[in-house]
């Protein structure tokens, strides 16, 4: 078995052991080098995806530096969350209601 630690370091340090058989281990760290990094990322934008984390979360879990890196990083792994017109709608409406007038 090949065993991956994943730890961040913020406010509090959360470990988490996954245990992978070792042919599969290989194939993962050949296709993704660093595993830890990939299993990391992988939560986050399915945290993030399922709406349980917000952007500023993922930042802080991967340790980007800004939101554009972020925001960059949620393009590439087509994280998106469902915003329908009316979402739309109801942004606009929340914008023109703090415009001054």
């Amino acid at each position: 078995m090949v065993r991956f630690q994943v730890e961040y370091r913020k406010e509090c340090v959360v470990n988490i052991a996954i245990e992978i058989p070792d042919d599969i281990g290989r194939v993962l760290a050949g296709q993704a080098g660093d595993v830890s990094r990939a299993v990391l990322e992988a939560v986050a934008i399915e945290a993030y995806r399922s709406g349980t984390i917000t952007p500023a979360q993922v930042q802080q879990m991967l340790g980007l530096s800004s939101r554009w890196q972020t925001e960059s990083f949620l393009r590439r792994a087509e994280a998106y969350h469902d915003y329908t017109m009316d979402d739309l709608e109801r942004d606009i409406a929340a914008i023109r209601g703090a415009a001054p007038q």
